[in-house]
C-alpha cells in the first residue's frame, strides 16, 4: 500500500482548519444504562480498563481483527499509536509525537489541569485508588490561573495560530513543563461539569445535546490534539473524542468496546456506586499544573475561542435509535444490511433535497499493510434509477424491487473493490500529489478532487460481540459514534447495527445552511427504511404511513 504516508500528511497533518468538528469524532456510552452515578468512580473504572487494554497491547495479547467469518487477518499497525500519542502543531505542517510509554494521565476539570500518576511502587493504581485521585480533583476548589480555563481551545481552532502560540509562549519554564505533562500523557481525561445522556423531559433533545457535547463540549474542555480524550460527566455518563490523523475509528471503537465491557462485566461497583477494592496509603495526590500565560497569549486564546464557538454553535445533530426492524429483517430480504441502509440514505436524501449528490462511504483497506480507508461512491447510476422508480407513482413494486437488486449488487461490488485495492479515489489522490510535485497542472484531477461530498457516511462496526450479551443485557452496548458534516451544505451520517433489531443513526449538518436540517433528514431516513422493507412484503407486517418514526 503506497497511500498511507501521503494520506496522513496531506489530508490530515497539512490541514490548517480546526480539528474540532471538522476532523475529530466521538463515541458514546451505553444509551439506556449508566453503571454508576458517581463521576469519580466511573472515571476510575474506565481509566483502569483502558490501562489493562494498554498492557495487553504492549504484551501483544490483543487478537488481530480478521475479515468477518474468515481467518484472513487485517493490518493492526494503527493500534501502535493509540496511547501516549499527541498531534503537535506546526506552521504549515503538524507532526505526530508517539512515546513508547507514559506513566501518567492529564486531567482537566473546571478550568484546571492536573497530573495523575498511574503507578505506585511499580504497580498500576487499582480502580478504587484511581477513584480517590479523581475525587481529590473534584474536591479541589482552587480557581483556574489566568488564561488556564480556556487554554485547550488552542487545540480546537485553526492550526497555525496554535503553532505560533506554542512556539512563542510554551517553549521554556513553567509553561513548557506543564504542556509536556499534557502532551506526554497516556491520554487526556475531562471530568466534565455537565450532565449528559438520555434524560430530562425531552430525552430526544438530550441525546442530540449529548452528541454535541462529545464532539465539541464548551470548545475549551477537550485536548483535541491528544489521540483521544476520555470524557466523564457529573452523572457518570461518559464518552470519547478522538483525533483522526493517527488512526481510523475502528481502532478507537475496539478500545471502547473492551473498556465498556470491562467496566460493567469485570470490574463493577459496590452498592454505593463506588469502585471495588481498597486504597493503599502513601499514594501521592494529583499534581496541579502551573501556567504563566501572558496577556498576549490570552488574546490568542480568546480569538481561538470565538472561532471555535462559531463553529460549534453551527452544528445541528439528530441522534435516533431506529427500532422498527434491524439486521434480522434485512437479511430476510437477502440483502447486505450495509447496502440496504446506503440505498435508504440515497432515497432519503432525494426526498430531503429533491436531488442526488456525490456520496462518500468509508471502507477500510486493512487487507494491505498500513492500509487505512478507501471511498465507496454510494451514489451510482443504478441507485439513482432505483430512487427515481421509488418516487414515480407509475412504477410498480416488481420494477422497484428489480432496480433495488441491481443497485444493491452494484454497491456490494463497489465495496468489495474498495476493500481489495480496486477503488479509485485514493489512486486519484496519489496522482494529484505526484502532479503537484512535478508542477504539472491537471484540470481533470483538480476538478475531481474539488467536488464536494454533500453526503458523507460511515458504518461503525461492532468488532468484539463476544464481550457483550445482547440477549440477557440488550442495553449494555455502545450507542455508536459520529462526526461533523464534511461539507457546509451537506450531511454527515454515521450508523451502527446492533443485534438483530436495532440500528442507531447519528446525523449532523450545519444550521447556517439553507439546504439542510438534521431532524428533517432523520425523518426521511426512517421513512426510507420503512419504504424499502415494504417492497419485500415479508410475513411480518411492515409498518407503513408517515410520521417521524421511532421515538427515543
Amino acid at each position: 500500500n503506497y497511500v498511507s504516508d501521503w494520506w496522513e500528511e496531506y489530508v490530515y497533518l497539512r490541514s490548517r482548519g480546526p480539528l474540532m468538528v471538522n476532523s475529530n469524532y466521538y463515541v458514546m456510552d451505553f444509551l439506556y444504562v449508566t453503571p454508576t452515578p458517581v463521576q469519580a468512580a466511573r472515571a476510575g473504572n474506565l481509566v483502569y480498563a483502558m490501562l489493562l487494554y494498554r498492557r495487553k497491547l504492549i504484551r501483544e495479547e490483543i487478537k488481530p481483527n480478521t475479515i468477518p467469518s474468515s481467518c484472513i487477518p487485517l493490518c493492526a499497525v494503527q493500534w501502535e499509536r493509540l496511547f501516549n500519542t499527541t498531534r503537535i502543531p506546526g506552521v504549515g505542517l503538524d507532526r505526530i509525537q508517539h512515546l513508547r510509554d507514559s506513566q501518567h494521565i492529564a486531567v482537566y476539570h473546571a478550568g484546571r489541569f492536573f497530573r495523575v500518576w498511574l503507578y505506585h511502587k511499580g504497580r498500576l493504581l487499582q480502580p478504587r485508588e484511581l477513584q480517590a485521585q479523581f475525587q481529590s480533583i473534584l474536591d479541589n476548589l482552587t480557581p483556574p490561573l489566568p488564561g488556564e480555563e480556556k487554554l485547550p481551545v488552542l487545540t480546537a481552532a485553526e492550526r497555525d495560530p496554535w503553532a505560533r502560540a506554542r512556539q512563542a509562549y510554551f517553549q521554556s519554564g513553567t509553561n513548557q513543563q506543564s504542556l509536556n505533562v499534557v502532551e506526554k500523557a497516556a491520554f487526556f481525561v475531562t471530568l466534565d461539569t455537565s450532565e449528559q445522556g438520555l434524560q430530562g423531559p425531552n430525552p430526544g433533545q438530550a441525546l442530540d445535546a449529548y452528541a454535541k457535547s462529545l464532539l465539541h463540549g464548551r470548545c475549551c474542555d477537550r485536548w483535541y490534539d491528544k489521540s483521544f480524550t476520555l470524557i466523564v460527566y457529573r452523572n457518570g455518563k461518559s464518552g470519547m473524542n478522538a483525533e483522526h490523523s493517527w488512526a481510523d475509528a475502528p481502532v478507537v471503537g475496539h478500545l471502547w468496546e473492551y473498556t465498556l465491557a470491562t467496566d460493567s462485566f469485570q470490574l463493577g461497583y459496590d452498592a454505593d456506586g463506588n469502585c471495588k477494592g481498597d486504597i493503599e496509603s502513601g499514594i501521592p495526590p494529583p499534581q496541579r499544573l502551573q501556567w504563566e500565560i501572558p496577556p498576549e497569549c490570552q488574546q490568542v486564546i480568546l480569538h481561538s475561542f470565538s472561532v471555535a464557538q462559531r463553529l460549534a454553535k453551527d452544528i445541528d445533530f439528530y441522534i435516533f435509535p431506529f427500532k422498527e426492524f434491524g439486521k434480522g429483517q434485512i437479511k430476510k430480504c437477502r440483502c447486505s444490511p450495509d447496502s440496504f441502509i446506503q440505498l435508504a440514505l440515497q432515497l432519503a436524501h432525494f426526498q430531503d433535497k429533491k436531488k442526488f449528490c456525490l456520496t462518500y462511504e468509508a471502507s477500510m483497506t486493512r487487507l494491505f499493510r498500513e492500509g487505512r480507508t478507501e471511498t465507496v461512491r454510494s451514489c451510482t447510476i443504478e441507485s439513482c434509477n432505483f430512487v427515481r422508480a421509488m418516487v414515480d407513482p407509475t412504477q410498480n413494486i416488481g420494477t422497484r424491487l428489480r432496480l433495488f437488486r441491481v443497485a444493491a449488487e452494484k454497491h456490494q461490488n463497489l465495496y468489495r473493490q474498495a476493500m481489495t485495492g480496486d477503488g479509485i479515489d485514493r489512486h486519484l489522490f496519489c496522482l494529484y500529489v505526484v502532479s503537484r510535485y512535478l508542477c504539472l497542472d491537471s484540470p481533470f484531477l483538480r476538478e475531481v478532487l474539488s467536488e464536494p461530498w454533500r453526503l458523507s457516511t460511515s458504518q461503525t462496526p461492532i468488532q468484539q460481540l463476544e464481550l457483550f450479551d445482547l440477549k440477557n443485557h440488550p442495553d449494555y452496548i455502545s450507542c455508536g459514534g459520529g462526526f461533523g458534516p464534511v461539507d457546509d451544505n451537506g450531511y454527515g451520517v454515521s450508523y451502527i447495527i446492533l443485534g438483530e433489531d436495532l440500528i442507531n443513526f447519528h446525523v449532523s449538518c450545519k444550521f447556517s445552511s439553507p439546504e439542510t436540517d438534521a431532524h428533517r433528514f432523520g425523518s426521511h431516513i426512517q421513512q426510507a427504511m420503512r419504504d424499502l422493507l415494504a417492497l419485500f412484503q415479508l410475513d411480518k407486517s411492515s409498518p407503513g404511513g408517515g410520521g417521524s418514526g421511532s421515538s427515543k
